[in-house]
């Protein structure tokens, strides 16, 4: 009976409009979804920044733990700077920056701009920001894995296919996604990439240390719970049976 229940059960789903991504896109207006995403710095962001010029004495000073790169006599160590809760970073020579929300190229233009005073005319400084603690957590029907991103601009596709995408058991119609703000204000939106409006979505591009739980279907939820019935049947089934062999022994 078990197994004829898990069978009907199967057969049942996986369906079309529960599997396939991107339904209705051919008739979809991507008009909304024009424009280029770039990531904004946020309080406990790591940053990496370096400050590179031909003479590696005139950027030792805006170098913590300088290095020199004898190979090509110009500085190319990254260093990392913690974003405070107040959106500040201390930074050498300046002192405090404020550079939250900022993208990493107005980071760069920022720290450029207050480190020109220091330099000789001939200098040429080159500043880089990158932000090195870039992540996206996945949890549920795709396995569990911390995402790092190395490019600071990932979507919900790239982020699910780089956990091998969903299982089929996965729901594709009800994505969690909880997301935490510069102010540490946590919030909660549903995502469905079986619909092809997905691409127009404010959530289509992540954010840093944004966090996908991809809920099983009432395929996954039925076949556990079969499963964990048709445990409790075999348990009273034998305690049936020893109880029998017990009582026909006292007998």
């Amino acid at each position: 009976m078990v197994a004829l229940t898990v069978t009907l059960l199967l057969a049942s789903c996986g369906s079309t409009k529960d599997i396939v991504y991107f339904q209705g896109v051919d008739d979809l207006d991507l008009s909304p979804s024009k424009g280029l995403y770039d990531a904004r710095i946020f309080p406990k962001d790591m940053l990496m920044i370096n400050v590179s010029t031909t003479d590696p004495e005139a950027s030792k000073p805006f170098n913590i733990n300088y290095q020199h790169n004898m190979s090509n006599n110009v500085n190319t160590q990254m260093y990392g700077y913690l974003v405070d809760n107040d959106g500040n970073i201390n930074f050498p020579m300046i002192g405090m920056l404020h550079v939250e929300g900022l993208t990493t190229r107005e980071c760069e233009s920022l720290i450029l701009d207050r480190i020109k005073q220091y330099m000789a005319r001939t200098e040429t400084p080159i500043v880089t920001v990158r932000l090195s603690s870039y992540h996206i957590t996945l949890i549920g029907e795709t396995g569990s894995r911390i995402v790092p991103v190395s490019t600071e601009k990932m979507n919900i596709i790239e982020a699910l296919a780089s956990g091998g995408d969903l299982t089929m058991t996965g729901r594709r119609d009800n994505i969690l996604l909880i997301r935490e703000d510069n102010t540490g204000q946590k919030s909660i939106h549903r995502l469905d990439i079986s619909d092809a409006n997905i691409l127009n979505s404010p959530y289509y591009y992540l954010q840093q240390n944004d966090i996908l739980y991809i809920e099983p279907n009432k395929t996954k939820i039925n076949r556990q719970a079969i499963g964990n019935a048709s445990i409790w049947v075999s348990a009273l089934g034998m305690v049936s049976s020893i109880a029998a062999v017990v009582i026909s022994l006292v007998k």
